[in-house]
């Protein structure tokens, strides 16, 4: 028994010896990250050297700041910074503006968190349909259950005959495609 447990010992301790080093001479240490320190999820990681996701990408946007505040008050900012893919159909702040007064306002108070959610995951499908995929007729499930129609009117791409598409921002985790208005699930 002593001769085949001193070489299993020995053997563990060469593979203990060899999996501590890299090989490089410097230590490898278990330090937490932010989201293990904070408790904060895939948002909370910091990247500076990848593309940016699309809540980064949103977030830089002084024409998005209203969805950034509503994806926060709707608690979708560590959805929305995940691995997706993801399409996005972001209304800009003037999209916003659009609505009847006081909507907004009305959306982004705690106790309408479910129905802001609703809201802007109407605006977000999974996958990735760049813009040329968004050919006349083609309807795309939404995260909210719901659906949206493309068409294609004098050259320009709408999303459910009120909102067009402005532009189109690849992003890490999927495709942001700005909008003029915001869409509204059909009741």
């Amino acid at each position: 028994m002593k001769k085949i447990t001193v070489p299993l010992l020995f053997a563990f301790c060469i593979f203990l010896t060899s999996c501590g080093s890299n090989g490089q001479g410097s230590e490898e240490t278990n330090t937490p990250d932010a989201t293990q320190e904070t408790g904060a999820g895939q948002s909370a990681v910091q990247d500076d050297a990848s593309q940016k996701n699309i809540v980064q990408v949103a977030s830089g946007s002084k024409d998005h700041t209203t969805l950034v505040a509503a994806v926060k008050a709707a608690d979708l900012v560590n959805a929305l910074s995940n691995a997706g893919p993801f399409t996005v159909f972001a209304p800009t702040n003037a999209a916003f503006e659009k609505l009847p007064a006081g909507t907004v306002e009305n959306l982004l108070k705690p106790e309408n968190k479910d129905a802001l959610a609703d809201v802007l995951q109407y605006h977000v499908t999974i996958g990735i349909y760049n813009a040329e995929q968004l050919t006349d007729g083609r309807s795309l499930g939404q995260v909210n259950g719901g659906n949206i129609k493309i068409s294609n009117v004098d050259g320009k791409v709408m999303v459910n005959g009120t909102a067009a598409v402005i532009a189109s921002i690849p992003t890490s985790n999927g495709i942001i495609h700005v909008i003029d208005g915001v869409l509204l699930q059909p009741k």
